[in-house]
């Protein structure tokens, strides 16, 4: 009941932003996107999400909701730990010192590291190198000889990290297996440190956040925004449907893989250079061709499932174009940017709980968004009819919209909601008829009014459904 009494009032508003597309409008899919993850929030019992969308050099929206503390509401600048995504800082702080022709991808891992011990158990395996390092393909554990996932969350400093190398082995043949591996990064990070003769996080924010403008990413976490600005990280749901809070924690000798803090409004800046980057001849932070180079792939599991670049996840979209970026997972936070090349798109989200998959939120956007087309339809005013209806006891609601001069709707929640989204055409008075793929029309829609006017419910395949209070 408590959970029902929430989702009907939808009380937490969103903070958003857009800028509009020169070719298509995206105004009623904002507006949808808006009410889809304001209702999801809630039914997925998430404390808080952020979550924007890039377009090249323009953030076409940005939206926030739910919770980053107890009375402190989640915002577009609320920062969150990224997690893994921090691996994509370390990549480039490595590849530009390749730029600088101070490292070479197949340079081995012993060159730099004098205190590299970790015992090759294949006698046949190949070099341990920084591309296979960046690549995942290194044969090296995934972690370093620390429990640090589990109890109190401990990190080990550098100089535990390294006296416990004696005790490791690799796990596979360089460059034979994919394994995701933390302790290669945290390793590509010592590299940095050893070459640039400089501690790791200072040279992350003098090459890389401050040029890039990156005000807002830290590589810890801030221990003075803890609580207002950089979220409290919480749980995965327990067996009462409840989340726990968790501590701040500190990644100390393991930043370089999972250690950044930042927002979505900072990682939409990150994909706008990598955007502006691409398209360009001159250097910003990295060369182009290097930029292009990292999102390659470099290495394929003999599976084919997965397909790595350098410090990059490089797979086939949605829409069969090229798509690279990183996710992230944290005690407390999880996280996602995702980048479409080949039309300059990026998505990126932020939640603070475990236990989630952001990648559901960006996908619904990227799903909405792509419905939208450039043709719009002359049709009567909608405005009567916009707004959620119920739908119990089957689920909880239907939305309607207005979507290219037609009405659209959307069930909520809804895992899938390109899928979701149902069309119907004005027909006459307060009726519409469904759209069908084929764009043959449907089923009847019918909208019911008051005495005084107003719409109420709706009727199809002869049911009813009330209309539900405004949030």
């Amino acid at each position: 009941m408590k959970q029902i009494k929430l989702l009907l009032l939808l009380a937490f508003l969103p903070v958003f932003l857009f800028a509009q597309n020169n070719d298509k409008n995206y105004t009623e899919a904002y507006t949808l996107i808006d009410t889809w993850l304001s209702t999801q929030q809630k039914f997925d019992q998430l404390p808080g999400i952020s979550a924007a969308v890039v377009e090249d050099q323009k953030i076409l929206w940005s939206g926030a909701y739910g919770f980053a503390n107890e009375g402190v509401e989640t915002e577009t600048s609320t920062l969150c730990s990224i997690c893994s995504i921090s691996k994509l800082f370390t990549a480039v702080a490595v590849m530009q010192l390749y730029d600088q022709g101070k490292v070479r991808l197949d340079d081995t891992i012993d060159k730099f590291l004098p205190n590299y011990n970790i015992a090759q158990q294949f006698p046949d395996s190949g070099p341990v190198t920084l591309r296979s390092l960046l690549s995942h393909s290194s044969g090296l554990p995934r972690e370093s000889a620390y429990p640090y996932w589990t109890g109190d969350f401990y990190f080990p400093t550098r100089a535990e990290i390294e006296g416990r190398f004696q005790t490791q082995q690799t796990l596979y043949p360089a460059s034979t297996y994919y394994q995701y591996s933390n302790l290669a990064l945290t390793l590509l990070g010592e590299i940095v440190e050893e070459v640039s003769g400089m501690d790791y996080g200072s040279y992350i924010i003098q090459n890389i956040l401050d040029p890039l403008g990156l005000n807002n990413t830290h590589p810890e976490m801030p221990k003075n925004l803890f609580g207002n600005q950089l979220a409290v990280g919480q749980t995965a749901l327990q067996s009462d449907g409840n989340r726990l809070k968790l501590p701040l924690y500190q990644s100390q000798g393991v930043a370089p893989a999972m250690g950044f803090a930042s927002n979505v409004l900072d990682l939409a800046k990150f994909a706008q250079w990598q955007f502006r980057l691409r398209d360009t001849t001159i250097t910003e932070i990295l060369k182009p061709a290097t930029l292009k180079l990292m999102q390659q792939v470099h290495f394929t599991d003999p599976g084919w499932k997965v397909t790595r670049g350098l410090g990059f996840g490089v797979w086939k979209g949605p829409n069969g174009t090229t798509w690279v970026g990183h996710g992230g997972s944290c005690p407390g936070y999880r996280s996602t940017l995702q980048l479409d090349l080949k039309n300059k798109m990026a998505y990126t989200a932020m939640i603070n709980a475990s236990g989630t998959n952001p990648g559901k939120y960006t996908r619904g956007i990227y799903q909405i968004l792509n419905k939208v087309e450039k043709t719009k339809e002359d049709a009567k005013d909608l405005s009567d009819y916009i707004g959620s209806y119920s739908n119990n006891p089957w689920w909880y609601g239907t939305y309607f919209g207005s979507w290219n001069g037609r009405l659209v709707s959307l069930s909520l929640p809804a895992d899938q909601p390109g899928s979701d989204m149902t069309f119907f055409k004005h027909i006459e008075g307060d009726v519409f008829r469904r759209v069908r793929d084929d764009n043959e029309l449907g089923e009847e829609l019918e909208f019911i009014r008051d005495v005084d006017g107003k719409v109420v419910k709706y009727k199809i395949h002869d049911n009813y459904y009330p209309r539900l209070p405004k949030y």
